[in-house]
């Protein structure tokens, strides 16, 4: 089997990897903090000395990288190293930024002889470890048919999605999902906190109903437990809540409720906790609240 490459060993691309390495496919591996390599080392991929080695070794290279300049970077984009890296190759790229990127990006890789596939995929940091997650490849068919069957030990579920930038927009829409089904969760859950209701028996009843989902268990109990490690922290979700509001402009698409949620995760970024898992958009609304009660006693004597 040829030697694949996978850059950017992060919350997500971590567990992407071990996944691929774990399947049996020789991977070879960089990231820029080199500590995160020595898991993959120890389950038998080969570390890179930089992505030059990476695409050096491998025909089809995963990116998992946290922005569009993150991959700049490390495909030398706008620099001599660029073409020679990408020519002959297939570049997937498995992370998360805008549409108009993406499709810039893929006749810049055509452009220098190689070919492109946007590969990005719907979970947070458990399915990728349990390797659940639903990719949505988009690209030239040929280039797709080749990169599938290294998304199956990484994901349960992959849906084509047509040419660049169909992958990416279908991954804004269902985060638009995701954004605004977590806000309101948190919502919810604060309204049943503030009204002294018993928050394990408000879990138990959103668990057993009609609205009960796998993210809505997770996120239930993160709040239930003030369990705010993250998934999905609030800095990413800040960053694709940007991503999807202008794609919608681009558009004209009206997206009233991410409006809303691009403020809340943005006060929760600017209280501190943009570290801290999605669902700790709750501390925006308890802020909120106490920034509206009226003073009493001493405190509005003073």
């Amino acid at each position: 089997m040829a030697m694949v490459g996978f850059v950017g060993l992060g919350i997500m691309g971590r567990p992407m990897a071990l996944n691929l390495v774990r399947a049996g496919t020789p991977v070879v591996v960089w990231n820029r903090t080199a500590a995160r390599c020595e898991p993959l080392r120890a389950a038998g991929a080969r570390v890179a000395a930089g992505p030059g080695e990476v695409f050096a070794r491998a025909r089809v290279v995963l990116l998992m990288l946290a922005d569009e300049a993150a991959v700049d970077e490390v495909l030398g984009r706008g620099t001599p190293r660029f073409a020679p890296a990408v020519a002959g190759r297939v570049v997937v790229h498995m992370g998360t930024t805008s549409p108009a990127y993406s499709a810039e990006l893929a006749a810049a890789i055509r452009d220098a002889g190689g070919e492109y596939v946007e590969a990005p995929v719907s979970g947070s940091r458990g399915p990728a470890e349990s390797g659940r997650l639903v990719a949505m490849p988009a690209g030239e068919p040929a280039a797709v048919e080749e990169v599938r069957p290294l998304l199956a030990p990484m994901c349960a579920e992959t849906i084509t999605c047509g040419p660049v930038p169909g992958g990416l927009l279908m991954k804004l829409a269902v985060n638009l999902f995701l954004i605004t089904m977590v806000s309101g969760l948190a919502e919810s859950a604060h309204f049943a906190a503030r009204h002294g209701l018993d928050l394990e028996k408000f879990a138990r009843v959103l668990g057993s109903g009609p609205m009960a989902s796998d993210v809505s268990r997770v996120k239930a109990r993160k709040l239930l437990e003030g369990d705010f490690a993250p998934q999905a922290a609030i800095a990413d979700v800040l960053k694709n809540n940007r991503l999807i509001a202008e794609a919608a402009r681009a558009s004209g698409v009206a997206s009233p409720l991410l409006d809303v949620c691009h403020a809340l995760f943005a006060e929760t970024l600017a209280l501190g906790h943009g570290a801290l898992d999605m669902a700790a958009v709750v501390r925006a609304l308890e802020a909120r609240t106490d920034a509206s009660r009226p003073l009493t006693g001493d405190a509005a004597a003073r």
